[in-house]
């Protein structure tokens, strides 16, 4: 008997629901207190001091060593009184998630007493091992320096884990030689860009814009399952989903899981861990049922992109180490189980003024409204000349088994602005003057008085688009679960803040040829609007005929993540980087690299693992299970039963069918990667897209059979009906 799979079973149906208790009855009474915050600073810094932060987090400007000093005697002395022993430069490395090297505050003085130190220049940057890090041939392996720099727009923290406490600085990470190692510098780079680049076009309608952010929200799915089942599948835990796992009977065709009730076992999860995060200063508000079962969604409100994407990372982090102590595991493989859906990350994107000013929020004000239209029409023809750009910032291994198929956006970009919008546009496009009309409601006319106005913010979702207008933002949906957010975010910032350069070019060109501002943005506009329709699709993504009429419209379609990051290299998408200072070519080659071999390892370590459970563990059950019916037949037919042997004889034939598939592919499989293996990166990893990854399908379709042929007691790894509803 399967004794690991029963006994799993078991102590998952013995887990009880653990009692969480707030550290105070308002959630405003802890709510940051764990941060190192402008209102913390504002207490351990004197008024001078403070205000010299500010600036340099509001405006860029240097901090100096004596400020830096006084800033790291504060965060010591704040840190220490919380119980903190340790400090780390904390950092996103290019392997996708987070890093950190503690160094303690013990030091001793020049006569051998303890003291508790931490300088300026420690705060301000730190030397960690770069050896070991991704690098993508910028470096040796055998030269290992490397730089933490500290990032004082995203606010230190406290992590408490394994009963201690640890100052956490965010930073960014740099090569001696000077190129970025992270995904956190190229970002702050893209924030800046289109800070100016749309301060540039808000003055054509409001002087006093000196700055603009960029906000994000985040939303992020995960599965959560019982960590004893999380154990016994060895699948699970060394590739973080399922290769094979026939569909049980129950799935989430009942649709009744989707803003279920919450078990109470999950209930205390999630109170848990939201404490742990607002401690942290994660604004996160929103938690429920997502459509798969043992599938859930959280949220928070929106934040500047920067320290959005920090919390995530942050977020994630929490949320599995909460789950340990409920006995569970959190999943963030966008792909977990076959057959229901997956988890992305979805990505709420807009831009605020520092006068307040969400400029993708219409209003009722003629010129506030033009300058919505410059601001929306923009960023859809950005994402229409650099689509090839967003679906590879996307790109995954992970991602891969989840767009298109069915439940999450499609391999092919397009933009949803909903039917009003739409309108909205298309008399735009045929028409040169703006008036709203003002009344109970918002309204936006477009200068003949016969056509009905429209009333904006009244626009459907559609969660079959990968990048969807929702009323006052774009919410990019085809980021992955486990991905960090910090490309997609650096990509979309890149590609619309460069547009906006070159709308505000054109505009000031026609206004210099004696052009009248208004008319001038019009015009430009309506022909933006028309270059860019094909990028525009209101339908259902899902369906085969936007597949062909995709086609048509001349759009892109990959469906694996090598050809997405191929044809992110082509020399139109590198210039964007490149000449914005976002990525040096160096930077972009190097990474380039780091993707394609990051995506080749993991379908090598997927195909490892098929390949040693298939003939380590599925074959040999399933010979045990044929040999009890041979023996049984043979029995039979002694005592002239040979004609009740027939169902036990077809079901011999048919474990012994998908025994020799699963030998003779799972070999086939060994040879291809054995041949991959001896490539360059880049062949290597089409060699793994191509060639290897097929096999998965076809020695899981065996696999799968042979768990419903195989008697329930040999079968040694919990079952999808096991994992997937949590009791």
């Amino acid at each position: 008997m399967a004794i690991l799979r029963f006994r799993a079973i078991e102590a998952a149906q013995n887990r009880h629901e653990q009692t969480v208790t707030p550290p105070a009855s308002k959630i405003s009474d802890y709510f940051g207190v764990n941060v190192f915050d402008r209102k913390t600073m504002k207490a351990y810094l004197s008024p001078s001091s403070f205000k010299k932060l500010e600036a340099a987090i509001e405006k860029g400007e240097k901090i100096d060593g004596s400020l830096a000093d006084t800033v790291a005697s504060a965060m010591k002395s704040w840190a220490i009184e919380r119980g903190a022993t340790h400090f780390t430069h904390w950092f996103h490395p290019l392997r996708g998630s987070t890093a950190e090297k503690h160094d303690s505050f013990f030091r001793l003085d020049s006569e051998g007493r303890a003291i508790e130190e931490f300088k300026g220049t420690t705060l301000v940057q730190q030397e960690p091992d770069a050896s070991s890090f991704p690098n993508g041939g910028i470096r040796n392996t055998f030269e290992a320096r490397g730089y933490s720099a500290w990032d004082p727009s995203s606010p230190a923290f406290l992590v408490e884990s394994g009963g201690g406490k640890t100052l956490c600085i965010p930073s960014i990470f740099v090569a001696y030689t000077g190129e970025a190692l992270d995904t956190k510098a190229p970002l702050l780079k893209s924030l800046e860009l289109l800070s100016k680049s749309a301060s540039a076009v808000c003055r054509f309608f409001d002087k006093n814009v000196t700055k603009v952010t960029a906000t994000l929200g985040i939303e992020q799915e995960f599965f959560l399952i019982d960590k004893a089942l999380y154990m016994a599948r060895p699948d699970l835990m060394l590739s973080g989903r399922t290769l094979f796992g026939h569909s049980p009977a129950r799935g989430q065709q009942l649709e009744d899981h989707y803003f279920g009730s919450i078990p109470a076992r999950i209930k205390a999860f999630m109170q848990d861990f939201e404490i742990e995060a607002l401690k942290l200063g994660i604004p996160i508000t929103t938690h429920h049922n997502e459509v798969a079962p043992a599938q859930f969604e959280c949220a928070p409100v929106f934040e500047e992109v920067n320290v959005a994407i920090d919390h995530n990372m942050l977020l994630m982090d929490t949320m599995s180490r909460v789950a340990d102590r409920h006995n569970f595991r959190v999943l963030f493989h966008e792909k977990p189980f076959q057959g229901v859906n997956g988890s992305g990350k979805h990505n709420n994107w807009s831009m605020q003024t520092n006068t307040g000013k969400n400029l993708l929020s219409p209003t009722n004000k003629p010129k506030d409204n033009l300058q919505f239209l410059a601001f929306f029409v923009n960023t859809i023809k950005a994402v229409h000349v650099y689509s090839d750009l967003l679906r590879a910032s996307i790109a995954s291994d992970a991602n891969e088994y989840r767009l298109g198929a069915n439940e999450a956006p499609p391999a092919i970009i397009s933009v949803f602005i909903g039917e009003q919008l739409t309108r909205v546009l298309e008399e735009l496009e045929n028409n040169a003057t703006v008036q709203i009309g003002k009344g109970d409601n918002m309204y936006m006319k477009l200068g003949i008085d016969k056509i009905p106005p429209i009333l904006l913010d009244n626009t459907d979702r559609n969660r079959t688009s990968p990048f969807a207008f929702t009323g006052n933002k774009f919410e990019f949906r085809a980021v992955g679960s486990s991905a960090n957010s910090a490309l997609p975010m650096t990509t979309l910032n890149t590609i619309v803040a460069n547009q906006l350069q070159v709308f505000h070019t054109e505009v000031e060109a026609a206004v210099e040829k004696g052009e009248k501002l208004e008319l001038a943005i019009i015009n430009i506009l309506r022909r933006y609007i028309t270059e860019s329709k094909a990028i525009r699709f209101e339908g259902n993504n899902y369906s085969e005929e936007w597949k062909q009429e995709a086609q048509k419209r001349g759009l892109s379609n990959y469906r694996s993540t090598y050809d997405a990051l191929q044809a992110a290299m082509s020399e139109h998408c590198k210039e964007v980087f490149v000449k914005n200072g976002i990525f040096t070519e160096v930077e972009m080659e190097a990474r380039h690299e780091i993707q394609l071999e990051k995506y080749a390892q993991q379908i090598q370590i997927e195909s490892r693992l098929l390949g040693d459970l298939a003939m380590n563990n599925i074959v040999p059950s399933a010979i045990a299970y044929q040999q009890r019916l041979l023996e049984t037949i043979s029995q039979m037919r002694q005592i002239g039963l040979e004609s009740e042997t027939e169902v036990m004889v077809d079901t011999v034939r048919r474990i012994a069918k998908h025994v020799t598939l699963i030998t003779h592919k799972v070999k086939a499989m060994i040879n291809a990667r054995k041949d991959a293996n001896a490539l360059d990166v880049a062949e290597s990893a089409k060699a793994y897209s191509q060639i290897i990854k097929p096999y998965f399908d076809e020695i899981r379709y065996s696999i799968d059979k042979l768990e419903l042929l195989i008697d329930d007691e040999l079968w040694k790894m919990p079952k999808y009906r096991e994992l997937l509803f949590i009791r």
